[in-house]
């Protein structure tokens, strides 16, 4: 049975968090349910001027509340569906650490390459990327997404026929919308850390 051919029209913007004292601090935050900063309450409230003149016909947020705030103070609060599948990483024993520390313990660890301890596999966040990924497919018209950083590189990855692991190339600000679409039928990254024209 062959699959219905895509919306090319369709966009799906994705908007990380705005910041956190770890994600200041570059540690591994994963399922730990940190607040935004005051800085990043800022950044969130400029995402309301970014997205202006967008309609989306549904919004879909992370259960943790760094996402949540920050998708309600850009003004999607009262219509936003949470989403487990969005939820960040499960990071396991690096939970908290930096990347440093990591490396401290494991020498040559990296996240995309040797993986966690005790959390999610790579293909795990991949699983659940492709579940919000198909369920945004279904959508007609544009979709917004406000999760995580390592989830929606993954995600971006997976939209753009990438294997997960080439989500070690996509560095993705706090509070900086991204568009995914299509350029004639194929999937494309449409802007990144930005959206066109702002």
């Amino acid at each position: 049975m062959q699959n219905a051919a895509p919306n090319t029209l369709q966009r799906i913007v994705v908007v990380r968090h705005g910041e956190t004292e770890w994600s200041r601090e570059k540690r591994h935050t994963g399922r730990s349910d940190i607040p935004l900063t005051d800085e990043g309450r800022e950044q969130a409230r400029s995402l309301i001027g970014k997205l202006a003149g967008l309609t989306f016909a549904a919004v879909f947020v992370s259960p943790l509340q760094r996402a949540r705030e920050t998708c309600a103070i850009a003004g999607f609060g009262d219509r936003a569906v949470v989403d487990p599948d969005l939820i960040e990483w499960d990071y396991g024993e690096c939970e908290g650490l930096t990347s440093e520390e990591i490396q401290e313990r494991i020498p040559g660890w990296t996240l995309f390459g040797t993986g966690v301890i005790g959390g999610e596999t790579i293909e795990d966040v991949a699983a659940r990327a492709r579940r919000v990924l198909a369920r945004a497919r279904a959508i007609d018209g544009d979709v917004l997404l406000f999760g995580h950083g390592h989830q929606l590189r993954i995600l971006t990855a997976l939209w753009l026929d990438f294997p997960a692991p080439a989500a070690q190339h996509l560095q993705l600000a706090t509070a900086s919308p991204s568009m995914l679409g299509y350029e004639h039928d194929w999937t494309a990254l449409l802007s990144w850390n930005g959206l066109p024209g702002s």
